[in-house]
């Protein structure tokens, strides 16, 4: 399944760069920086990434992440990669649903967070870039992208490699939070994610980088391309019936397949 990455470039669909969200300069200076600065950040607080997380979803995570999953078709057997696979709580939740006759992948930029995998018992971890995975073509029924969309370079790029390595018929799931754009919602939801929980994880863990970590989370999602520009650059890469479902105005699950 695995194959160098200048194989994976030459598959890669022609198209115009799409960051993310905006150059955030008060973090890594430029772009030419910027992956250097989000693999050092998440290397840095990869042991106390379990504990923000159930913090930020209130314990929900698990449970939330399991049945986006299950909506979206995931089944057992099929094979599956989780990219930006974290401390591997997407995968844990996809390794319980495909049980033993399935197998799951987990993709992460930082070492780091690979070597804090955790209760995986079968899935395999491979080190890698979004817009250069290190993956043959058709690899895998179905992809997730946890919360993660924000911390990629170039998503057209991106999209275009989950696309390559998905068969046809496969599913992509990105899940991620969108803020409301304005008013009191988004006031309250920036006070939470940018003060509150950088200030209680931070004492908490004792880390100063676990406290830039969630600051840099709240100005990525707050920053992050709109879902109608998700979508559209979904449908570039090649993703057909690309939807989106909003869960408590906040959580948006996005849904495409490669027919």
């Amino acid at each position: 399944m695995v194959r160098s990455a200048d194989q994976g470039t030459m598959q890669r669909t022609e198209t115009s760069s799409l960051p993310p969200h905006p150059t955030l300069s008060r973090y890594y200076g430029n772009d030419s920086a910027r992956q250097r600065f989000v693999s050092g950040l998440f290397d840095s607080t990869a042991s106390h990434y379990e504990f923000v997380e159930k913090i930020l979803s209130f314990g929900s995570g698990a449970w939330y992440r399991r049945k986006a999953m299950e909506d979206a078709g995931l089944k057992k057997g099929m094979r599956v990669l989780d990219l930006a696979t974290g401390t591997g709580g997407v995968a844990r939740g996809a390794e319980s649903i495909v049980g033993p006759s399935g197998t799951v992948v987990g993709l992460d930029a930082s070492l780091g967070m690979l070597r804090e995998w955790r209760g995986l018992s079968s899935s395999r971890r491979i080190q890698g870039l979004g817009d250069r995975l290190p993956v043959r073509e058709g690899s895998f029924d179905f992809i997730t992208v946890g919360y993660a969309l924000r911390h990629f370079g170039d998503l057209q790029a991106t999209f275009a490699e989950l696309f390559r390595i998905l068969r046809p018929q496969g599913t992509l799931l990105i899940l991620e939070i969108t803020p409301p754009r304005r008013g009191i919602a988004h006031q309250m939801l920036r006070l939470y994610m940018k003060h509150l929980i950088p200030f209680v994880t931070r004492v908490a863990t004792r880390s100063q980088d676990v406290g830039t970590l969630m600051k840099y989370y709240w100005d990525t999602t707050d920053t992050c391309l709109a879902p109608a520009g998700i979508l559209s650059a979904l449908e570039r890469a090649g993703f057909q019936r690309a939807e989106r479902k909003v869960t408590f105005g906040i959580f948006s699950d996005y849904v495409a397949r490669r027919l």
